[in-house]
């Protein structure tokens, strides 16, 4: 098949789904196209059948802000033209679907009609697509899609409550993980360069935004720590950042926090952890918790959002309502106190990261729904 990859490039989970896929797919032996404004962080450029087109964006002083959308549809069209897509992909319902759509009603009568598949990865229904001005947008670009998926049941439960798009369709496919990749006992160097030796490693990794909860990681950390020798190490950047600083100073924590800041090969770092912990308000799916369980680190999390579906409570690890840092603490506090739980779930996380969500296994699924769709008749 051939096949458009449309998403963002910056870190987060659906870039990396994005990469991740099309990477996969080209090794499959797929004609693979990746596009976006600039090449995703996990973009493998010289693997064979894949491909990165950047779309170029003008800065033409009649316009404050540059016309991203119309910049991608005009992209996707000319990569569809050359290359002959089969399959459109587009990661996130706007502007990514709209931008799919709009450069296939140009494409029409001249040649074969591409078959756009849009994946809902959560932002664009829990924030944006909740936006009264985007609503009816993100309506129509699920409508307009010849197949949607969705990252967890969850989510695509919310799509179904909250806007009317006749979704009782979507295909439930589950974000992957390379398990080859990620996996225990990986980079034991790294570990001497975030903590001390006597230290454990409780780590975080984000965007920092407020959905996050970041400051919420510091509180419970302070509050962990105080009986047992540990190091909070923060990986990622964003508006939140500064916050979480100014607050580990307040707690008196502050000399025992790293701020690694952006860090791409992720995968080096996380196996050294002890215990992760993503305290969000809100997660579709939770890939960072993923990785962190394939690396053999039980999770601390929230019982929102799509993360029940990836951490088994109390098996590869404990699950909390949002906000409440006293309960997560003391969750933290056991894992690092306790060994053998701690060896326990995390070989229970392996477990369920290799058996649930390997990206061996789900590839085929992918490839299955692409061939459902092109079956579809093409529409008018």
């Amino acid at each position: 098949m051939k096949i458009g990859i449309v998403c963002y490039p910056t870190h987060g989970g659906s870039g990396v789904v994005a990469t991740e896929l099309g990477s996969a797919l080209a090794q499959n032996g797929h004609d693979v196209h990746i596009i976006s404004y600039a090449i995703p962080f996990r973009f493998d450029s010289f693997r064979k059948n894949l491909r990165y087109h950047e779309v170029e964006v003008s800065a033409y002083p009649l316009f404050r802000y540059p016309p991203y959308d119309l910049a991608l549809a005009g992209t996707i069209m000319e990569v569809a033209q050359q290359y002959g897509l089969d399959i459109l992909h587009a990661h996130y319902a706007i502007p990514h679907a709209i931008s799919g759509h709009l450069a296939r009603e140009m494409l029409n009568g001249g040649g074969k009609n591409v078959k756009l598949v849009t994946t809902l990865h959560g932002t664009d229904i829990t924030i944006i697509g909740q936006q009264r001005i985007f609503q009816r947008i993100t309506r129509f670009g699920i409508r307009q899609s010849d197949g949607v998926t969705s990252v967890s049941a969850e989510l695509k439960q919310r799509v179904i409550e909250t806007i009317d798009c006749g979704a009782q369709d979507i295909e439930v496919i589950p974000n992957f993980v390379d398990a080859d990749r990620f996996k225990p006992g990986c980079c034991p160097n790294k570990r001497a360069q975030l903590a001390g030796e006597d230290e454990k490693i409780v780590m975080h990794v984000s965007n920092f935004r407020e959905v996050k909860r970041p400051r919420d990681v510091v509180k419970a950390f302070a509050d962990a720590s105080k009986t047992v020798k540990a190091r909070l190490v923060l990986i990622g950047d964003g508006p939140e950042l500064p916050a979480c600083k100014d607050l580990a100073r307040e707690l008196g924590v502050f000399d025992r926090c790293t701020f690694a800041g952006t860090y791409d090969a992720i995968w080096e770092l996380l196996p050294q952890a002890d215990v992760f912990f993503l305290p969000s308000e809100y997660e579709s799916f939770g890939l960072s918790a993923l990785e962190a369980m394939a690396c053999g680190v039980p999770v601390v999390g929230t019982n929102t959002g799509g993360t029940p579906e990836v951490v088994e409570q109390d098996v590869s690890g404990f699950l909390h309502d949002p906000g409440d840092t006293v309960a997560m603490a003391e969750s933290i506090r056991g894992l690092l106190a306790d060994q053998a739980l701690a060896q326990r779930m995390g070989a229970a996380a392996r477990e369920r990261a290799v058996s649930a969500f390997r990206r061996d296994a789900l590839l085929p699924v992918w490839e299955q729904y692409y061939e459902k769709v092109l079956a579809l008749p093409d529409r008018p």
